[in-house]
């Protein structure tokens, strides 16, 4: 599909919902440009009224694209493998394709939203014991469907959806002191996916809008 202009994310540097989109665009080869929405700054810029227009969740990330916002990282991504060229994000295979949104959802709906930062603000003191609760009943889920699905990467040998939902909520799990080892398979393949290009380049860590302490 031609398009006219470069798409927007809408994000937050630090966001797994916007960092899988941001992934999603560099596996593809696609440029874009970049509007931080700062989730912390002014007590959240998401809930302003320019920003609820684009997204009426007041989430991150909103994507600006053909004409068009979208919202939902798991909407946009696949959004994007059926309109541009490039590697598929999504199988040809009927049955690959159903384990690719599986492991997806586990992660996007099962894990991620229990330990994102709107709820984390509404726990308290308790926040960090949270997390890691929601966080490791997901990944004790997620570790034996890997096992049955992965070969280099969560299903098969083609990167996918699933790998660029994978990588930001590994990501979380430390943050959060959770305990990768006793998930072989999820830290063997995001030790894989860390180290190809596209996962570098959208790294919360080297953002437009990433703090100068956090850079590197």
């Amino acid at each position: 599909m031609a398009t006219q202009t470069k798409p927007v994310l809408h994000g937050y540097f630090r966001s797994s919902c916007s960092w899988r989109v941001r992934i999603a665009f560099a596996l593809k080869g696609i440029e874009y440009d970049q509007v931080p929405v700062n989730l912390i700054k002014d007590g959240g810029q998401q809930l302003t009224e320019e920003y609820t227009t684009l997204n009426p969740m007041q989430q991150v990330p909103a994507v600006e694209i053909d004409g068009t916002t979208l919202s939902q990282s798991l909407a946009v991504i696949q959004y994007i493998d059926e309109t541009r060229p490039g590697p598929r994000l999504l199988p040809a295979d009927p049955k690959k394709r159903a384990q690719v949104r599986m492991i997806s959802d586990v992660i996007a709906s099962g894990i991620q939203p229990l330990q994102n930062l709107y709820v984390i603000q509404k726990i308290g003191t308790e926040k960090v014991q949270w997390a890691q609760h929601f966080i490791d009943r997901g990944f004790k889920a997620l570790e034996p469907i890997l096992k049955e699905t992965a070969g280099k990467y969560c299903v098969g040998d083609e990167i996918s959806m699933a790998d660029i939902c994978l990588v930001p909520q590994v990501y979380n799990a430390v943050r959060f002191k959770v305990d990768v080892e006793q998930y072989p398979t999820i830290k063997r393949l995001n030790q894989t996916l860390v180290e190809i290009q596209a996962f570098k380049v959208s790294h919360p860590s080297c953002q437009p809008d990433t703090p100068s302490d956090l850079q590197t």
